[in-house]
């Protein structure tokens, strides 16, 4: 019965009978051509094999049942509509086999045009065309050429060297030179270098071929060129491709024929006109293999007015049934225009802004429509600066692009000279192995972070994306020697002073100073440019649509941000609250001598000695947030990261004592350090002692801080603005953890606000799995969770963030266990379970819980899109990250709530 099943699916469907909804089983080029075949315009005959007859073949290695008779039956209706047979000597039909997959992938698979010629009919094909010998012989050795290499995989610079010598023999540069006779040799010099790699000739039977061919086109899926391209694009490697079967025709019949390709707007940057290339003369691979020189399409009016003229008038229909950008490919043989593709044209982050606002004002589509035509990708590429490679620019290094921009300034190797420089007004950049939080004043001061070590959430990647730094990390190939001041690259080396550029985006390093050009789009976030009254299309559009996702959004959006400065930008860039704000930053710089103290504390008058010290300078860090979120939330998480990180390294410290003792030197406080560094290394710090548990063995740490947070929020409220803390206790696992700091909490809390009105919630960051799957119980104890998917991640999956992503995610990624990095993008079935668990149980237990996150996820599109189905209040992220995640939270909206108009 199954076979049956098999043999009776439809596998072959003519181009009437689909549609541009049926993408997933015709690919976008079969259902593309289906839709202008609907439409009435003048698409070649043809037929389409669908992408389930690819996946069949590539599952089983073979053709499925009842392919080939179906093929047999689609092709003889071919040859019956256009009159001739598939390699008829005499008057032969010629057909391209064309790739075709659901979403576009210029370029990666493979096509072959000419299928069915042969020694026999390239006389009849000539005599079809009125006698052109040249035509018919040029339209063979591109048939030879184009199988050899994409069936049969015999090398193409083989053929083109053929061509080249053919060319240099007949003393010219321009193939259009070479007669009838030139490629008649040049069809026997082929045919040569086809046998020679695959061992037999150059097949004649019209219908191998064919079958060849397609055969090719499947297998093409999974070329090494078409699996990078989707793993770049994030397209699913099940798909398969359609595989599209066109009669052809010829744009290289002579000067009265051609082939190009047509945007119906710049998809540049939007701008509404006449954009496209063309070449007389030809056919569609020589306007991509750029072996001549194309015109521009408004030429083509001079050329062939009518044709130009019908090409305009079906161009603008195509938009119009479209309502978008089409990209078109077109020939013209003799006068008579044939449309061989249309699709909806790829286009930069600005074109994609620009022409959704213009098609919402010519009533083409909705705002919903508009918002869902755009997306946070697109956004984070036009906050950032860019590089302006418009000289011979050549880069250095390649890392990992950490956080996108552009960024030149003279090296520096120590966060010490960085903020000197800075201070003199030169632009710096940061250059380390890999940072530390030591690091923070110089990557403040930096205009860029480059470390050779790391990966996208390292240390110097996450931070950078918060302060909205450039940073390339993990650039492997350069030698960084910071005791000598120096980084060697390529036989090269740079020197501290030496001026270098790395672009965020695409993780290049440049020697010397490359141009930038700054971004309008921030400059409008930040409010220094007016939408409503300059002439820029972009912030117009960009203002427009921004506008649009802030109504239509449920989430809210928070920022993470550790100091007054951040927040303050944050705000301007429509965040509504701090979602994160760290205070374990707060304790680096001049204030490590004052933990170090607290460490060494043997009694408790040295250990409330060292916190009284601490105490009133963590209030006025709070107190300059406070003032800057006026009326805003902000959740402000207890000291987490183990206390090591504060101190020297164990072994330079051992060294450094080692070193005075052999000296003589008086190193009593340095021994004492040695001691409290050895009484408290852990193998694995990060699941040590950290987070709650440290708050628990230090007596009076927490108590500390949050007497701090609650004084700072007085002192704020009585001066006329408006604080609300919530305080988060990190790395809880257990219900009694919560209970014991938030019983200690609450009563200096109630001492501190008194009759100030100030409100402080307690809550929770939910960053171990066994928290999200005792949320139930923690709820009891929380006023608010919020979701750490940073370790969440790190923790369930079982990787140290720090390390696994140059020590074997490239690989996971090559293999495909990845789609993208877990750090990246949240895995809903694992860590994404987890936070859906969590939110259930814990809004079950208290309704009114308040739910967020403030891991990296938090400004991550496709995770908005998650965190707005399984329900959460607010997502908080970097402040440069703050308008994507707005811009997501109404995607979001608009399309989980089925509310758009398409």
């Amino acid at each position: 019965m199954a076979a049956q099943e098999t043999v009776d699916r439809k596998y072959v469907y003519d181009f009437a009978e689909g549609n541009k909804e049926l993408k997933d089983l015709l690919g976008g080029k079969g259902a593309n051509l289906a839709e202008m075949t609907n439409l009435g315009l003048p698409v070649p005959p043809g037929f389409t094999i669908t992408t389930e007859a690819c996946k069949a073949y590539l599952a089983t290695g073979r053709e499925p049942d009842g392919l080939a008779d179906q093929i047999e039956a689609h092709l003889e209706a071919l040859e019956r509509e256009m009159g001739r047979r598939l390699g008829d000597p005499d008057d032969p039909l010629l057909v391209s086999v064309r790739s075709g997959a659901k979403f576009s992938m210029p370029g990666m698979m493979e096509t072959v045009l000419n299928v069915g010629l042969n020694d026999r009919s390239v006389v009849g094909l000539s005599a079809q065309a009125g006698g052109n010998d040249r035509f018919a012989w040029d339209s063979y050795r591109r048939l030879i050429q184009m199988f050899g290499k994409t069936v049969c995989e015999v090398p193409g610079e083989e053929f083109e060297e053929a061509l080249d010598e053919a060319k240099r023999a007949k003393g010219t540069k321009n193939d259009l030179d070479l007669d009838a006779d030139d490629l008649r040799g040049l069809v026997d010099a082929y045919k040569k270098i086809f046998a020679k790699h695959t061992g037999r000739e150059f097949p004649q039977e019209p219908r191998e071929q064919l079958d060849l061919a397609i055969r090719a086109v499947f297998e093409s899926w999974n070329a090494e060129r078409a699996v990078l391209y989707r793993r770049q694009e994030r397209i699913p490697a099940d798909l398969g491709t359609a595989v599209n079967v066109v009669s052809m025709v010829f744009g290289n019949l002579g000067p009265d024929s051609g082939t190009g390709v047509a945007f119906t707007r710049d998809p540049g940057s939007g701008a509404q006109g006449i954009y496209g290339d063309y070449l007389a003369n030809a056919q569609g691979e020589d306007v991509v293999a750029g072996i001549r020189n194309t015109v521009p399409l408004q030429e083509l009016e001079q050329l062939d007015k009518k044709s130009y003229d019908e090409l305009l008038d079906i161009m603008a229909r195509l938009e119009g049934h479209y309502r978008d950008l089409c990209d078109i490919e077109f020939t013209i043989e003799r006068g008579k225009l044939w449309m061989l593709q249309t699709r909806v044209g790829k286009r930069t982050a600005a074109a994609a802004f620009v022409i959704a606002g213009q098609l919402v004002d010519e009533g083409l589509i909705d705002l919903d429509e508009a918002l869902h035509r755009v997306n946070g990708a697109q956004l984070a590429q036009l906050m950032f600066p860019r590089f302006r490679l418009d000289h011979d620019f050549q880069p250095v290094a390649k890392g990992i692009g950490a956080s996108p921009g552009a960024a030149s300034g003279k090296v520096v190797f120590t966060s010490a000279r960085a903020v000197e420089l800075a201070a003199e007004g030169e632009s710096v950049i940061l250059v380390r192995r890999e940072t530390n939080p030591d690091d923070l004043n110089g990557m403040i001061a930096a205009q860029g972070i480059l470390t050779s070590r790391g990966g996208k959430t390292s240390h110097a990647a996450v931070v950078a994306r918060g302060m909205g730094k450039t940073c390339v990390s993990g650039a492997d190939e350069l030698e960084v020697d910071v005791p000598a001041k120096r980084f060697t690259v390529g036989g090269q080396t740079v020197v501290e002073g030496d001026v270098v550029s790395i672009d965020g985006t695409t993780g290049k390093v440049y020697l010397g100073e490359v141009p930038v050009m700054p971004s309008e789009v921030v400059q409008y976030f930040e409010g220094s440019l007016d939408p409503e009254h300059i002439d820029n299309a972009l912030v117009r559009a960009v203002h427009r649509i921004m506008t649009h996702a802030d109504a239509r959004r449920r989430l809210l959006v928070r920022t993470n941000a550790d100091t007054g400065a951040d927040a303050a930008r944050a705000r301007r860039f429509g965040a509504e609250g701090i979602g994160l704000c760290r205070t374990e930053h707060m304790f680096l710089g001049d204030r490590r001598e004052l933990v170090e103290r607290l460490i060494l504390a043997r009694t408790d008058d040295e250990r409330e000695s060292a916190l009284a010290a601490l105490l009133p300078l963590q209030r006025a860090d709070f107190e300059e947030i406070f003032r800057e979120m006026d009326g805003l939330p902000v959740t402000v998480r207890l000291i987490d990261p183990p206390l090591h990180e504060f101190l020297p390294p164990l072994e330079q410290l051992a060294v450094n004592v080692a070193v005075a003792q052999e000296r003589g030197e008086d190193v009593a406080q340095e021994e004492a350090l040695l001691a409290a560094v050895r009484r408290m290394h852990e193998e694995n710090p990060m699941l040590g002692l950290r987070g709650v548990r440290l708050g628990l063995v230090i007596p009076g740490l927490f108590a500390m801080q949050v007497r701090a947070i609650a004084e700072a929020a007085v002192t704020v409220t009585r001066a006329g603005a408006v604080a609300r803390p919530e305080i988060m206790v990190p790395l809880v696992g257990a219900v009694q953890e919560l209970e014991t700091v938030r019983a200690e909490a609450e009563k200096i809390i109630a001492e501190v606000v008194g009759d100030s009105g100030v409100e402080v919630l307690i809550g929770t960051m939910i960053e171990v799995p066994r928290a999200a799957l005792t949320a139930g119980q923690i709820a009891e104890a929380a006023q608010f969770f919020s979701f750490g998917t940073n370790d969440l991640t790190q923790m369930g999956w079982g990787f140290s963030r720090d390390d696994v992503e140059g020590a074997f995610f490239w690989r996971y990624l090559e293999l495909g266990i990845f789609g993208i990095s877990p750090f990246e993008s949240i895995d809903r079935d694992g860590v994404g379970r987890l936070v859906r668990i969590a939110a259930e149980e814990g809004r079950a237990a208290r309704p009114e819980l308040k739910l967020g996150v403030c891991g990296e996820h938090g400004g991550d599109p496709d995770s908005v899109h998650f965190f707005h189905e399984v329900g959460l209040d607010y997502v908080s992220c970097s402040p440069f990250r703050v308008p994507v995640a707005r811009l997501e939270a109404g995607r979001a909206a608009v399309e989980t709530d089925g509310s758009d108009s398409r």
